[in-house]
């Protein structure tokens, strides 16, 4: 067995690192970041943002007008069953949620952010511009049919030239979603510099924001988009998207001069992989708790060294080694031949340095609060599908003519979204920042973990209030419920997203290394699809094994018959156990660059190889 050894040939000088709390993490000096002090002053901060929140409105109302109703779109314009329907948007929601891995790595290690969302951002416009052509187009749509060979299902549906333009438009806009998605907060990120009080409170106030841009997209595309497309036109409801996509692009690239541009860094995949195989090449290896201190035991025949080059100069800040996960520290543990004479690895597959091995850390302690928050997630899918059912099955009628449309229920969500969000952001959070002194009132896992408790509540309620519900409908003396019963879920369900979604985004954003933002994003986006399989799983099973030959299973067609409530209190009791493991979790979990490792006199002590050629 190779044992950890230290050459005399080997030069080897020590830095004390202080051991500061999370943000205050060791920068590089001036000269090696990858934006100067003096071009930080002429571009980024908040001129830059509004160009690139201009670009993400537009670029969002795009995207979300075209698609708000293309459900609907499908069934009634290209006479497509529901299951082939259904099929397609399921298979391609999860190509859409899927893809930003894709971009992030492209992005990460090739293109960069700015030029990724530029050429993603064309490929939507392309997909954009063929779906509204096949509205447009007759030869690209069925030949319309009476709404009675609608109903009977008698219509001639599309040939396989029209399905392939459909589906030519669809892949365009899910090339556009994999590399705009994982890119655009990132790169909003880049526009402030973080080791400044202004820039973390621009950063703050940044992904408030955005997500309160979102919200009133989302309430612009369900319900003028949805009218139009539903009363006016399929061309103008798609046309209007298209030219709004090609603003995006305008605004995008009018603010290129204000842009900070973080270099791309290589695959970060490799990086990953290389520190996971180092580490299994060196198992054997047995690490001592005092091996990281300098001079603590001056007597030991066989001190570990560690390989800690000086880190890449578009790294803003260095990782203070920690003892979470010491089995991966044998990847950067230096032994016989690991090192050239230039002193750089003769096998990256055999030797990392510290800065990898942390970056992985990251992502591992990552990954059980990822896991938690995508659990939390399930309640919120269910707005989109049985409470519509419970709204169609209840009084819609607001005044004496206007029917509330079963779809457009869930605006109140997001009503309280784009409320709560400027409040939280302008009153609350300076509220919390003097009492607790922390830059964003509370943490980030304390905003997630509100966000899991009110994902819980809601699930609650929505199961008491469909309970009411239930009881009222089958009982001829009952007057039939209004559908703003609804209400207090939906409002629990926009309190949930304020502080959960918008806490997993930034926790994303700020715990990933710089170099791994994207992925970050991307791993965001999954979760979303993994929201969405945990309830299709839930469902499938609810409906297989509840159901008996004297009683339909809880999720029958008819919801009057079966025992929706039981359903929600069940992804309620989810949600309990859920909490409970985010809290476990949560109090294990160390942030990015927070002091864990082996400390001596409240200094940590590292190990530099010095980069000069190895004396003979």
């Amino acid at each position: 067995m190779k044992q950890p050894i230290i050459s005399s040939s080997w030069s080897c000088c020590f830095r004390n690192i202080s051991s500061e709390p999370a943000d205050e993490m060791v920068h590089n000096e001036p000269e090696k970041k990858n934006i100067s002090h003096e071009a930080k002053i002429k571009t980024g901060g908040w001129r830059a943002i509004s160009f690139i929140l201009g670009n993400e409105t537009f670029e969002r109302l795009a995207s979300f007008g075209l698609l708000a109703n293309f459900m609907v779109y499908l069934t009634t314009e290209l006479h497509m069953d529901q299951v082939s329907a259904s099929n397609i948007m399921n298979i391609w929601s999860g190509v859409n949620n899927f893809a930003p891995l894709v971009g992030a790595f492209i992005s990460d290690a090739y293109a960069g952010r700015f030029w990724t969302i530029g050429f993603a951002s064309f490929a939507s416009l392309s997909g954009m511009a063929t779906v509204t052509l096949t509205a447009w187009l007759p030869q690209l749509h069925p030949s319309a049919c009476t709404k009675q060979e609608l109903d009977l299902g008698h219509c001639r549906g599309p040939s396989q030239t029209q399905l392939g333009s459909l589906l030519l438009g669809l892949g365009f806009l899910s090339i556009g979603t994999g590399g705009i998605r994982p890119c655009s907060i990132p790169f909003g990120v880049d526009q402030f510099d973080p080791t400044t009080d202004q820039g973390r409170k621009g950063i703050n106030s940044f992904f408030n924001w955005y997500y309160t841009t979102f919200t009133i997209v989302l309430l612009i595309t369900q319900t003028v988009v949805v009218y139009i497309q539903d009363n006016l036109s399929w061309v103008v409801g798609f046309g209007i998207p298209t030219i709004l996509m090609a603003c995006s692009i305008a605004f995008f690239f009018i603010g290129t001069s204000l842009y900070n541009h973080a270099k791309p860094e290589g695959s970060m995949f490799s990086s990953i992989l290389q520190v996971f195989v180092a580490a299994y090449k060196k198992r054997r290896i047995i690490l001592d708790p005092t091996d990281d201190i300098i001079g603590a035991d001056d007597h030991h025949d066989h001190k570990v060294v560690f390989y800690e080059p000086p880190v890449k100069g578009s790294v803003l800040s260095k990782l203070s080694r920690t003892n979470q996960y010491r089995f991966l520290d044998k990847a950067a543990v230096i032994t016989e031949n690991d090192l050239q004479p230039n002193s750089t690895p003769t096998n990256k597959w055999r030797l990392c340095s510290i800065q990898q091995v942390e970056e992985v850390k990251c992502l591992v302690r990552i990954t059980p609060i990822w896991v938690c928050g995508m659990i939390s997630l399930t309640s919120m899918v269910q707005q989109w599908t049985f409470t519509i059912s419970q709204a169609l099955k209840m009084d819609r009628h607001l005044g004496p003519t206007f029917l509330v449309p079963a779809g457009s229920i869930s605006v109140i969500s997001l009503l309280t979204i784009a409320l709560f969000l400027p409040f939280y952001d302008r009153f609350l959070v300076p509220a919390l920042r003097r009492i607790t002194g922390h830059d964003t009132g509370i943490t980030l896992l304390q905003r997630m973990g509100i966000g899991i408790v009110f994902s819980t509540l809601s699930m609650v309620v929505a199961g008491l209030i469909e309970k009411e519900r239930r009881t009222s409908a089958n009982n001829p003396h009952y007057s039939e419920m209004s559908v703003f019963w609804l209400s207090p879920q939906l409002i629990l369900m926009g309190l949930c997203e304020a502080f959960n979604i918008i806490g997993q985004i930034e926790f994303f954003n700020r715990q990933f290394p710089e170099n791994m933002r994207s992925v970050g994003n991307a791993l965001f986006s999954c979760s979303f699809a993994g929201a969405s399989y945990i309830s299709t799983l839930m469902v499938t099973l609810v409906h297989s094994f509840t159901g008996t030959k004297h009683r339909p299973d809880w999720l029958t067609n008819d919801i009057n018959r079966g025992r929706l409530d039981y359903f929600y209190f069940l992804i309620a009791l989810v949600g309990v156990l859920n909490l409970v493991s985010f809290l476990y979790c949560a109090k294990r979990y160390r942030y990015k660059g927070s002091a864990s490792g082996v400390e001596m006199d409240d200094q940590k002590a590292y190990v530099d190889v010095e980069m000069s050629p190895v004396k003979a």
